[in-house]
């Protein structure tokens, strides 16, 4: 809204001006040439005092700035260290593609269906043979598979489960975490 005082420019014409009074829609201002001229609030913007931008451009301190520039900063980047016997963690492609070698014929339901069994007997067989940790490889998309694999994987007391390093899978995989009893 607009107040007594506020610098103002007309949008459609090349009219600048102090605002004078406001009543309702109706903004009543005083042109640069010293005319009392009336526009609806929708035809008018507020300005910014150019003083005001002096005096923020007058606070940098360049030289400050200036030596930032100079002083190399070191390259930030993480690589993921590994260990030379560490074995990396089995991955699983859920891809429907990767599962048969035709979907023709099948239905969404089916291929879910059949995604979710594939990933189920993964993790029984990983929890059965004590492999502590295995990746799913399910992609984007519109993110049913994942959901899905969500929930499947919030049914066991003995898995925890996160997205996968982004910089080797993007969002596309769920890493699986499986605690292994001491019995």
């Amino acid at each position: 809204m607009f107040n007594k005082g506020d610098k103002v420019s007309v949008l459609d014409e090349a009219i600048n001006g102090v605002v004078v009074s406001v009543k309702d829609k109706e903004v009543t201002i005083e042109t640069e040439d010293g005319f009392m001229m009336t526009f609806f609030v929708k035809e008018l913007i507020k300005i910014n005092d150019s003083s005001d931008l002096k005096n923020a451009v007058g606070r940098i301190n360049v030289s400050e700035i200036a030596k930032e520039k100079e002083i190399p900063k070191p390259r930030s980047f993480v690589k993921e260290r590994k260990d030379k016997h560490e074995i990396s963690a089995p991955e699983f492609d859920l891809h429907i593609e990767k599962l048969v070698p035709n979907k023709r014929g099948m239905s969404n339901y089916d291929i879910l269906t059949l995604q979710s069994e594939t990933a189920k007997r993964h993790i029984e067989f990983a929890i059965r043979n004590r492999i502590p940790k295995i990746v799913f490889i399910h992609g984007v998309g519109e993110g049913i598979l994942k959901s899905e694999l969500d929930f499947l994987l919030g049914r066991y007391d003995n898995i925890v489960f996160q997205d996968a390093n982004y910089q080797k899978y993007g969002l596309g995989a769920t890493e699986v975490f499986i605690k292994q009893n001491n019995k």
